[in-house]
Formats: C-alpha cells, sequence, structure tokens
C-alpha cells in the first residue's frame, strides 16, 4: 500500500510539473518576452479584422500577387507538414514544371518557388525568389516595376536579424505593402 501511495504522489507531482508549472512558465516567458509572437503575430485591417499571420503562409494565386512557396498542406495550419515524397517522385517533377509555367519566366528559378518547407507553411521566400515574380506583379498591378522592388527591398530581413545568408521576404507583408501602396496612387 505505501508503495501506491508514493507512486500515487510522484505521478501527481510529474502531472503538475509537466502539465500546469512547465507550460505555464512557457507561457508567461513568451508573453514578457516576444508578446506579439506568442499571439501569432497577427496581422489586422483598420477595422481590426483578422486578415492574416506573419509566422503562417497563405495562399496567393491572383498574378497581382507574390506567390508564396507551395505548400505539401494547401496551407492548412492544423496539417503542418511536408509532402514525405521521394526527391525522385515524379509528382514532384510535374508540380515544378507547373508552377515554372505560371511563372513564366527564362532564368533559374530559387529552390523555394518549386519546393514544399518541411511545414508547410512558411510564410517567407527568399529576395531572390521575390524578385523573379517583380515583372508579373507591376504588370498585373499597372505599376512601375521600381516600386515594386522598393517594396521588396523595405521588407527584406536576414533570418533572425543575423546578417548572414539570403534575406528572407514576408509574401503577406509584401503583398499588404503593394495594396496600401496602390490605394495611396488611387487617392491621389
Amino acid at each position: 500500500m505505501n508503495d501506491i501511495l508514493t507512486s500515487l504522489r510522484l505521478w501527481i507531482v510529474t502531472l503538475a510539473v509537466c502539465c500546469v508549472l512547465y507550460p505555464g512558465f512557457l507561457w508567461l516567458f513568451g508573453h514578457a518576452l516576444v508578446p506579439g509572437s506568442v499571439a501569432g503575430d497577427l496581422i489586422r485591417d483598420a477595422e481590426g479584422r483578422v486578415i492574416g499571420s506573419r509566422r503562417v503562409a497563405q495562399s496567393f494565386g491572383r498574378p497581382e500577387y507574390f506567390w508564396p512557396r507551395p505548400s505539401a498542406v494547401d496551407y492548412e495550419a492544423s496539417a503542418t507538414g511536408g509532402s514525405n515524397l521521394s526527391p525522385t517522385d515524379p509528382r514532384l517533377t510535374e508540380s515544378a514544371w507547373e508552377i515554372l509555367g505560371r511563372l513564366g519566366v527564362d532564368e533559374p528559378v530559387p529552390a523555394d518557388l518549386l519546393s514544399a518547407s518541411g511545414s508547410g507553411l512558411d510564410p517567407d521566400v527568399t529576395e531572390r525568389a521575390a524578385r523573379i515574380q517583380v515583372s508579373r506583379v507591376a504588370a498585373a498591378r499597372g505599376i512601375d516595376e521600381a516600386v515594386v522592388r522598393d517594396r521588396i527591398e523595405d521588407i527584406a530581413r536576414h533570418a533572425g536579424g543575423i546578417p548572414v545568408g539570403e534575406r528572407l521576404v514576408n509574401v503577406l507583408e509584401l503583398n499588404l505593402a503593394l495594396d496600401a501602396e496602390e490605394r495611396m496612387s488611387l487617392r491621389r
């Protein structure tokens, strides 16, 4: 009987530490250190409605918008994951050719425009991947390519703020910046 009470007490303590104290500490620490990120870095419109997250990719298919990385989970945040297809699977090749056809460019295309990430929800593309899409987006919006390149420059940043490697561009932020630019030009 003594062993059962000891085991029960150990189970209660373990449950309290692992299921209440530790997650609670992480939640408090996260809210104190990076409050926006813990809440999903949500972006709201002028009326306060959530229109997206800086942390989760969204699908943009229209030509006037920059396109994110392909998603193996169709941008479904509750089903994150990669495709688990072999690199030699013909479906990956077919998908890449279809994307290349939609892009309609003659230059080499970065891998992040042709292949899904491990989570299927990366919100960023490389600066090079964004620049490849400039002509299409500018033509579809009827604006100068220099304006589009300037918005990319405004938004491009290094991962983690560490100036190493290629800069990344958040696709949602870029598309929203271009929408704002378009609204401002219509008011003029």
